[in-house]
C-alpha cells in the first residue's frame, strides 16, 4: 500500500537530481577595519610626502640655492652702454677739422606706459595728467613739440623700444628727464660726426658710419686713437622693466677718445684746393693733385684733390675713395730723371759738368728711344740733359749704370712701398721684375726718364726731398701727435731718416734742378719772386680703361739755398697741353709762393754760380 504526504494532499517535489553535489557557500563575515593600521600607513605616507618636500627644498635652497639666485638675478639685470665720445681731428695749429656733437635718441617703453599714473601731477596747461599713454603725451608733447592726441598714439602699444625721435640736442634732453619720466621714457646718448670746415681735406679725413666707426682716410687709420673705450651701467630691473631703485650693480665710466693732431695746416690745405680747382677749370684736366712737405721734418703740410669731397655730405660715395694723392699710381715721367742723375753722380760714373752730343733719337740694345720733340744734335752737359729733359741724353749717361745699381736707387728713394702715412687704400706703386735685363731691353732703359714704373703723387714728392735734405729719406708724416680731453699732448715719433746719397750728391743735383727752373729750363713759369727754386717738370704716360692718358707734372724745391718745402703739382689729361711746365709750373708757383710768405721763410739770397747747361 502506497502512503501518500500527508500535508493537505499534495505531494512535496524534491528537485531533479543533476548528478552533482549540491553546495553551500558560506556567507564571508567582514571584519571590523583596524583604526592602528590604517594610521600607521597615513603616517608612512606623510613622512615619504614631507621627505621628498625636504628634500627638494634643500636641493633648492641649499644645494642650487647660490645657483638659482644668480640666475634669477642675472634675469632681473640689464646692461646700459654708454658711448664713449670720439676725439677731434685738428690741424697743425689747432683748427677743428672733424668733431662729434652730443645727440641723444627718445625712446618709448610702451609696456611700461599702460602702467603710468598720473596721480596728482598737471601738465604745462594746469590740466591733470591722465593715466596710461594719454598722461605721458600730456606731459612729453610739449618738449618734443607733438600734440598730445598725435604723442598718445606712438606711446600706444605693448613694444619695450619704441623711437620717438633721434638726433635730438641736450637742451631738449634735459628737458625730457626733468619730467622724471625714466621708466617710461628714457634716452640713450648718440653722436653725431661734422667736419667743421666743409671740403678742406676732405679726402684726407675720411667719414665714420653710424656705428660712429672710422671708415677711410684719417677717421680709419686711427680710429683706436679717435674712438674711446664705452662705459657700461648694470642695474636690476622689475617684471615691467623699469630699473628698481639702488639696484645698481655695477657701473664703469666710458673712457673718450683722444684728438688726432695732424701734420695738415689748414689754410694752406685750403689754398691748394682753391688753386687745384682753378687748374681744373683753365685747363680742362680731369682732376688735379697737390702736395706741400714739409723736407726738414718730413711732415704733410697739405695734400690736396681738386673737386668738393665734403664728409658732411655723404649723398655720394666721393668721401670713401680717399685721397688722389697716395691711391692713384701713374709713370712719373722726366720726374723720375732726379733719380738717374742721383744715382749716376753718386756712384762716380758722371759728373754735373761731363759733355754729351745728343742727338733727339738714340739707339741702344737695339732699342730706339726719342725726345719729346725734334731737335739737331746738342752739345749739352750732364746738368743741361736734365735742365732739357732731354729723354735720349738721360739714356746715354745712363746706360754706363749696371741695371742692378739703377734699380737699386730706385728702391731706395721709396718707389715700390708704401710711404709711412699708414692711409687705407695707399698704393705701393709698381717696380718693374728686378730681372728685368735678363728678360727684354726696353724697359731697363725707360725707368730712366720715368717710364716703366708707376708711383704715387706722395712717392714722387719724396724723391725730390730726399734730394733737398740733404740726401736723407725722411718717412712721411701726416701725424703731428695725440691729445687727450685735459689737454695732455703727446708727439708722435718722427721716425728715422736714411741716408740715401751724400749730401755732396744731393746739393749737385739740386742745383741741376735749380738750373732747370732758370729761363733756359723747361720750368720757367715754376719762378717764385724772391726765392730760389729748384725743380723739373714732367709728363708721365697714366694707363686707364685700356687706354693711354698723360699727367702733366711739376715739382719743385724751395728755397733752393736753404731747402724748407717741396711743392708737388699733378693734372690728369689736360686739354690746354700735357707739358708741366706749361699747365702745372704755374701751380707751383703760386702755392709755393703762398706757403713760403705764410711760414714767414725769409727770402732767398743771390744766386750761386750754375753749371754750364752747353759747351
Amino acid at each position: 500500500m502506497t502512503r501518500r504526504p500527508t500535508g493537505g494532499g499534495r505531494t512535496a517535489r524534491r528537485p531533479a537530481s543533476t548528478g552533482r553535489p549540491t553546495t553551500r557557500t558560506p556567507t564571508r563575515r567582514r571584519e571590523a577595519g583596524d583604526p592602528a593600521r590604517r594610521q600607521r600607513w597615513l603616517i608612512v605616507l606623510a613622512a615619504i610626502v614631507l621627505t621628498v618636500f625636504v628634500g627638494r627644498l634643500v636641493q633648492v635652497q641649499v644645494v642650487q640655492g647660490a645657483a638659482l639666485a644668480s640666475d634669477a638675478q642675472q634675469d632681473r639685470l640689464a646692461t646700459q652702454v654708454t658711448p664713449a665720445h670720439r676725439g677731434d681731428i685738428l690741424d697743425r695749429n689747432g683748427t677743428v677739422l672733424a668733431t662729434s656733437v652730443d645727440r641723444y635718441t627718445i625712446i618709448a617703453d610702451q609696456d611700461a606706459i599702460q602702467n603710468f599714473r598720473g596721480n596728482s601731477r598737471h601738465d604745462a596747461e594746469g590740466e591733470p595728467v591722465q593715466d596710461g599713454a594719454l598722461g605721458i603725451a600730456q606731459l612729453l608733447g610739449p618738449v618734443l613739440g607733438e600734440s598730445k592726441e598725435t604723442l598718445a598714439a606712438k606711446l600706444n602699444g605693448e613694444d619695450r623700444y619704441v623711437k620717438l625721435k633721434e638726433g635730438v640736442v641736450p637742451e631738449v634732453q634735459r628737458a625730457v628727464t626733468e619730467l622724471d619720466l625714466r621708466a617710461y621714457i628714457p634716452t640713450e646718448l648718440s653722436s653725431k660726426r661734422t667736419y667743421p670746415s666743409g671740403a678742406v681735406a676732405g679726402p684726407i679725413l675720411g667719414y665714420v658710419n653710424s656705428a660712429m666707426d672710422g671708415q677711410g682716410g684719417v677717421e680709419a687709420a686711427y680710429d683706436d686713437v679717435l674712438a674711446g673705450t664705452d662705459g657700461t651701467r648694470t642695474y636690476e630691473r622689475g617684471r615691467d622693466g623699469v630699473p628698481i631703485p639702488g639696484s645698481e650693480i655695477e657701473s664703469v665710466a666710458a673712457v673718450p677718445g683722444q684728438d688726432v693732431c695732424l701734420t695738415i695746416d689748414a689754410d694752406v690745405q685750403w689754398k691748394a684746393e682753391e688753386l687745384l680747382d682753378d687748374a681744373v677749370r683753365d685747363t680742362g684736366a680731369s682732376y688735379a693733385m697737390a702736395i706741400v712737405h714739409d723736407v726738414r721734418t718730413g711732415e704733410v703740410v697739405a695734400m690736396a684733390d681738386s673737386g668738393d669731397v665734403d664728409p658732411n655730405d655723404r649723398s655720394t660715395s666721393a668721401v670713401a675713395d680717399g685721397s688722389r694723392a697716395v691711391n692713384v699710381v701713374f709713370e712719373p715721367g722726366s720726374t723720375g730723371k732726379v733719380i738717374a742723375m742721383a744715382a749716376a753722380l753718386e756712384g762716380g760714373y758722371w759728373k754735373p759738368t761731363d759733355q754729351f752730343e745728343v742727338p733727339d733719337t738714340f739707339t741702344v740694345d737695339g732699342e730706339t728711344f726719342r725726345d719729346s720733340h725734334p731737335h739737331p744734335v746738342e752739345r749739352w752737359t750732364l746738368a743741361g740733359i736734365l735742365a732739357q729733359s732731354s729723354n735720349t741724353g738721360t739714356v746715354m749717361m745712363g746706360q754706363e749704370i749696371p741695371w742692378a745699381v739703377r734699380y737699386d736707387y730706385l728702391r731706395k728713394f721709396g718707389l715700390g712701398e708704401r710711404t709711412a702715412l699708414g692711409l687705407p687704400g695707399e698704393s705701393a706703386g709698381l717696380l718693374p721684375d728686378e730681372n728685368i735685363d735678363e728678360i727684354e731691353n726696353r724697359t731697363p732703359y725707360t725707368v730712366l726718364f720715368g717710364q716703366g714704373v708707376a708711383v704715387s703723387a706722395m712717392q714722387a714728392t719724396q724723391v725730390f726731398s730726399t734730394i733737398a735734405n740733404g740726401g736723407v729719406h725722411l718717412p712721411a708724416r701726416l701725424l703731428a701727435g695725440t691729445q687727450t680731453t685735459d689737454g695732455v699732448r703727446t708727439d708722435a715719433e718722427p721716425g728715422e731718416g736714411e741716408q740715401v746719397v751724400s749730401e755732396e750728391t744731393a746739393d749737385d743735383v739740386l742745383t741741376m734742378m735749380e738750373a732747370a727752373t732758370s729761363e733756359d729750363g723747361t720750368g720757367s713759369a715754376a719762378q717764385v719772386p724772391g726765392y730760389r727754386v729748384a725743380g723739373k717738370t714732367g709728363t708721365a704716360q697714366m694707363f686707364e680703361g685700356g687706354g693711354t692718358t698723360y699727367v702733366a707734372s711739376y715739382i719743385g724745391v724751395a728755397p733752393a739755398d736753404d731747402p724748407r718745402y717741396t711743392v708737388s703739382v699733378f693734372l690728369k689729361s689736360p686739354r690746354s697741353s700735357i707739358f708741366g711746365g706749361v699747365v702745372a709750373a704755374p701751380v707751383f708757383s703760386d702755392l709755393m709762393g703762398y706757403t713760403l710768405r705764410k711760414e714767414g721763410v725769409p727770402p732767398s739770397d743771390e744766386p750761386v754760380d750754375q753749371f754750364p747747361l752747353t759747351w
